[in-house]
C-alpha cells in the first residue's frame, strides 16, 4: 500500500517496515532443541519514479541492499542515485582490471629492504597499474576489487611468477637476496596453490628459501587446521612465511609458537609515530621483545625518518622498509642494477 503522500513521510514509513522485520527474523527460532538467531540486510528503493519500471526498482533495492551488506550487515539502506553511479564504475573497473591482466598491463615493482647495517638484503614485490583511461589506479582501490571478483587469482599468479623468474637469475649470478611476495586469503586457500608454487619453483629454478610469501593475521581465523597443514607444507619446500601488517588483526599470540614462521612486518601505522608517540612506541618494542624471545625475523615498514630508523635500530629491529632508505621501483629496473646490467642494455624479456 501507500506508505506516504511525500518522500519523506514514505521513508519513515518504509524504515520502520523494515524495522519490524528486523525485530521479527531477530527473534530466536527453536530447531532441533537448539536456539537460532537470523539476520537480515534489507535495501528500499522509493516509487513512483519517472519512466521507471518493476525491474529497475529490483534492481535498485537489490542495489541498497549490497550497501547494507558492506555498512556492517544487519542494516538498513536506502537507495541513492549515487549508489548506481558507484556500481556502473565498479563494473566498469573491473573490467578494465581484466583486460589489463590479459594483455600485460599490471607491471610489478619492488620496494627493496634493508638490515640494521644498512645493507640491501631483498624486497617486497608490488602491483602497479597504469589505466589508459584512468591513468594510475591504486593498489588500495584495485586491489579489494580483486579480491571480491576472483581476479585476485591471476594477478597472484602473475607476481609468484615474477618473483620467482628474478630470484632465479638472481641465485645464477651469485647474487642471493631473498622477495617477499603477498599472498591473499583466497589465493592461499586454493586446492592448488601447494602445487603451482612448487611447480613455479621447479620451472624457474629459483631457489626456495628465497621466496618469502606474506600473509596477514586473517587468513588464521578460519581453517585453523587446513592452514597449518598447507603452511607445514610449503615450509617443507624450503619456502618462508611472513606475517604481513602484524598486531593489526588477529593479535593472538598463541599462534606464534605453532605457526611454522620466519618474520613478522610491524604494520607502518605503528612505525609513523614512533619515537614520539609513547603508545605506539611501547607496541613496537613488545613486538620486537616478542620476536626476539621466538627467535622471529622483523621488518619494520613504513620507515620514512632518520629517528624512526635510529629507534628501530636501537631496539634491534633486524629488517627496514620505507621512504627514508628506498622507494619502489620497477622490478625490472632493481634486477638491472642488482646483476650490474649496465644502463640501457636490458635483460632478456620473461
Amino acid at each position: 500500500g501507500q506508505l506516504g503522500g511525500d518522500l519523506e513521510a514514505g521513508r519513515r514509513h518504509a524504515r520502520a517496515v523494515a524495522d519490524k522485520l528486523r525485530e521479527v527474523l531477530a527473534r530466536p527460532c527453536e530447531l532441533d532443541g537448539s536456539s537460532y538467531v537470523s539476520t537480515a540486510s534489507i535495501g528500499i528503493t522509493l516509487f513512483p519514479k519517472d519512466r521507471e519500471g518493476v525491474d529497475d526498482l529490483l534492481r535498485e533495492a537489490d542495489i541498497a541492499m549490497y550497501r547494507a551488506k558492506e555498512a556492517g550487515r544487519n542494516r538498513v539502506a536506502f537507495f541513492a542515485a549515487a549508489m548506481q553511479a558507484e556500481v556502473e564504475e565498479r563494473l566498469a573497473l573491473e573490467q578494465a582490471l581484466q583486460r589489463a591482466i590479459v594483455a600485460g598491463g599490471i607491471d610489478v615493482h619492488v620496494q627493496p629492504q634493508f638490515d640494521a647495517d644498512g645493507q640491501e638484503v631483498g624486497g617486497e614485490l608490488l602491483l602497479r597499474w597504469l589505466d589508459p583511461a584512468r591513468g594510475p589506479v591504486s593498489p588500495a582501490r584495485f586491489i579489494p576489487l580483486a579480491e571480491e571478483t576472483g581476479l585476485i587469482l591471476p594477478l597472484g599468479d602473475i607476481v609468484l611468477r615474477r618473483a620467482c623468474q628474478a630470484l632465479a637469475r638472481l641465485h645464477a649470478a651469485g647474487r642471493e637476496l631473498h622477495l617477499s611476495v603477498n599472498v591473499s586469503p583466497r589465493q592461499f586457500r586454493r586446492d592448488d596453490f601447494v602445487e603451482r608454487v612448487q611447480e613455479l619453483l621447479h620451472e624457474t629454478g629459483a631457489p626456495a628459501g628465497s621466496l618469502i610469501l606474506e600473509v596477514t593475521e586473517g587468513l588464521l581465523i578460519e581453517n585453523w587446521e587446513s592452514t597449518l597443514a598447507r603452511m607445514q607444507r610449503l615450509v617443507a619446500l624450503g619456502v618462508r612465511f611472513s606475517i604481513d601488517d602484524f598486531g593489526t588483526g588477529y593479535s593472538s599470540l598463541g599462534y606464534l609458537k605453532k605457526l611454522p614462521l620466519y618474520e613478522l612486518k610491524i604494520d607502518r601505522g605503528f612505525v609513523a609515530d614512533t619515537p614520539d608517540d609513547p603508545s605506539d612506541t611501547a607496541i613496537v618494542q613488545a613486538i620486537l621483545s616478542v620476536a626476539r624471545h621466538l627467535g622471529l625475523h622483523v621488518v619494520a615498514e613504513g620507515v620514512e625518518t632518520q629517528a624512526q630508523a635510529d629507534f628501530l635500530r636501537a631496539n634491534h629491529c633486524g629488517g627496514l622498509q620505507g621512504f627514508l632508505l628506498a622507494r619502489p621501483q620497477p622490478l625490472a629496473d632493481w634486477l638491472d642494477r642488482q646483476l650490474g646490467v649496465p644502463e640501457g642494455l636490458p635483460l632478456a624479456a620473461d
